[in-house]
């Protein structure tokens, strides 16, 4: 079992490129990639988003992507000296005029347009494409891993909520037949307070007849043991089930429901809540299962 939720981070240097993948994963119902990229680096989408694909199948996933040029690997710089004389000139014939002393300095004078010109290098795409790929498998590596750490504190909590709710079945199952019993034990005590001379036999096994059939939880209850049963396999299966357990766990909840408005007992509408309470517990950490 895995979690959807997750975080990984790769970087990998090639030919002076250096590119930085980190992703972020979240529950959803499908893999639904987030990747905003400049304009200059919309030729990695493809290539990101198959790397990622390969190894998550389900969540929503945040990509950052970054690519730098190391230390050493700058932009080229050009300057223009007979420009710089210019503006040495023109500060010169300024200074004169207006009586005043010239600082103009170097540092000033190579913020003047035109006097240092930085160019910057073309990108290889081909080596920060590469490098990408194989960022991207180092980030997606470290989220499966640690989704599967998280998946295991997924699956303890599952099978702890699991076994409260068969414990809760169980005790609606030792209840259930009571429900009958008690009801004809009523009937008859308060048919024997209206016929003096007794209570026909034939009548009162008809009125019972009738509350047991519309009080009869059975079927519900077979059908719950099973889905428990089968929620049990999905926790140690593998790959995608995350979709599987949600659609059971609607079916368990539908039972517990139907179990509920059927059984006109207090102790059983009793269980049926604290039933309805632990499926919602499973419902909710089953929205992280991938």
């Amino acid at each position: 079992m895995r979690s959807m939720t997750g975080y990984g981070s790769g970087k990998v240097q090639k030919k002076g490129w250096e590119v930085t993948v980190d992703l972020k994963t979240v529950n959803h119902r499908f893999l639904d990639l987030s990747l905003r990229l400049p304009r200059n680096l919309a030729f990695l989408e493809q290539t990101v988003r198959e790397q990622v694909g390969r190894q998550i199948i389900r969540g929503h996933v945040d990509v950052f992507l970054t690519v730098t040029r190391p230390a050493g690997s700058s932009s080229q710089v050009d300057s223009d000296p007979d420009l710089a004389v210019l503006y040495v000139q023109a500060a010169n014939e300024i200074a004169a005029k207006a009586g005043v002393a010239n600082d103009m300095t170097v540092s000033r004078l190579m913020q003047q347009d035109g006097v240092i010109t930085l160019t910057e290098a073309e990108m290889d795409e081909e080596s920060v494409t590469a490098a990408c790929a194989e960022a991207a498998e180092k980030a997606a590596a470290q989220v499966t891993q640690m989704r599967d750490r998280e998946g295991v504190h997924l699956k303890e909590d599952l099978r702890m909520h699991l076994d409260a709710a068969a414990a809760l079945r169980e005790k609606i199952c030792e209840r259930a037949p009571k429900v009958v019993d008690e009801y004809r034990e009523k009937l008859e005590g308060r048919l024997k307070q209206l016929i003096t001379d007794g209570v026909e036999p034939q009548r009162l096994a008809q009125e019972v007849a009738i509350i047991a059939d519309r009080c009869a939880i059975d079927e519900e209850l077979s059908r719950l043991e099973s889905h428990i049963r089968q929620m049990r396999q999905y926790l140690d299966a593998e790959g995608e089930i995350g979709k599987k357990m949600d659609f059971l766990i609607q079916e368990m909840n539908r039972e517990a429901n139907t179990i509920g408005s059927k059984a006109s007992d207090a102790a059983i509408a009793q269980h049926v809540v604290n039933l309805k309470s632990e499926i919602e517990k499973l419902r909710e950490q089953i929205q992280n299962v991938e």
